[in-house]
């Protein structure tokens, strides 16, 4: 055959691929130990500063099937942490007729051969329920984490935004999680600059964010997307302004989330190894998503532990937001 042109067999089965033509074929992007896994596309909520409906439609959530598959390919291909992303995960199963399918997915999926953690992205406070929050925080193999997807907490700017909340709610969700979960992880972003946000709706959402003990925070500042009920409101602010604001609370952010990784030093943690340079590591614990979130340096590694393995750690320091630790004599 010529260079380049052999024919490998097709990892996918007879029935699912075609029957002529191009052979199907499946390959992962990526090679690290965490992969991502699509549970829905769409979103049936109308946020005034949203454009995603416009253009991706409603919820329309994958069969748990589909996705269970999806799951025992991605740990025969090495993958130890399957992270769960959509739009709305908390809208998952709606759809198909059971708003509480993610509650009876979460623990099949933990199961799947070579899977050691399962983490769930993007959280709706106002459809958080109770068993969700259970089984997240109880179920072995999941991880204890808890995107929640705030953006402000004045009362004023949620309406606004076509939202729902104060910040006596959000923190009550956040101490029904800890109750549930002492050591969870919590993270959220934030938009500010948002037409008609005054200075006290800004004072209201730093209150806020002292008072959450979030691990980590995402600040943005407010800018129009074409097509969206908020670029036609009232009260924008100017770009200096809405940047000026930003940075504000990003260095409030910056502080607390730094505060709260120092109150997680003597906790013992399972932390993912995703690098390993000598005898140390660098990963993430069950309190830190990929990408955006803080990470875990491991120090003193044994010579057995490689990448994709979780380790058992104490948090020893911390740097910033992110945690250093020791593994766990045996």
């Amino acid at each position: 055959s010529l260079p380049g042109h052999a024919q490998t067999a097709p990892d996918l089965p007879a029935d699912i691929a075609p029957a002529s033509g191009p052979r199907a074929m499946r390959r992962r992007l990526g090679s690290g130990p965490m992969a991502p896994l699509k549970l829905a596309s769409g979103c049936d909520r109308r946020c005034s500063f949203c454009a995603i409906p416009s253009f991706r439609g409603s919820n329309v959530s994958r069969s748990p099937a589909d996705i269970l598959n999806e799951a025992r390919w991605l740990g025969q291909q090495g993958v130890r942490e399957l992270f769960l992303v959509s739009e709305n995960s908390t809208s998952y199963g709606k759809d198909l007729g059971d708003l509480r399918l993610l509650e009876t997915l979460l623990p099949q999926l933990a199961a799947v051969d070579g899977v050691r953690r399962v983490r769930v992205s993007y959280l709706q406070p106002a459809e958080t329920r109770p068993g969700l929050i259970e089984t997240i925080a109880t179920t072995a193999g999941v991880a204890q984490y808890f995107d929640l997807s705030f953006q402000h907490a004045a009362p004023t700017v949620l309406r606004r935004m076509r939202r729902f909340g104060d910040p006596d709610r959000f923190l009550g969700l956040l101490d029904s999680i800890r109750t549930r979960s002492e050591l969870a992880g919590a993270r959220s972003n934030f938009i500010v600059g948002f037409p008609g946000e005054t200075e006290a709706d800004l004072d209201t959402l730093c209150g806020f964010l002292t008072s959450a003990r979030l691990d980590a925070i995402g600040i943005f500042g407010y800018s129009d997307e074409d097509g969206t009920e908020a670029v036609g409101l009232d009260g924008h602010h100017d770009e200096d302004e809405i940047r000026a604001r930003a940075e504000h609370v990003s260095r409030l952010a910056e502080e607390l989330t730094a505060q709260r990784a120092e109150d997680r030093i003597g906790e013992l943690v399972n932390v993912l190894i995703e690098q390993r340079r000598g005898t140390t590591g660098e990963g993430r614990s069950d309190c830190q998503g990929p990408e955006v979130d803080g990470s875990t340096t491991v120090t003193e590694l044994p010579v057995s532990v490689q990448v994709g393995d979780i380790v058992a750690a104490r948090v020893v320091e911390t740097t910033g937001v992110d945690l250093v630790a020791v593994p766990l004599r045996q």
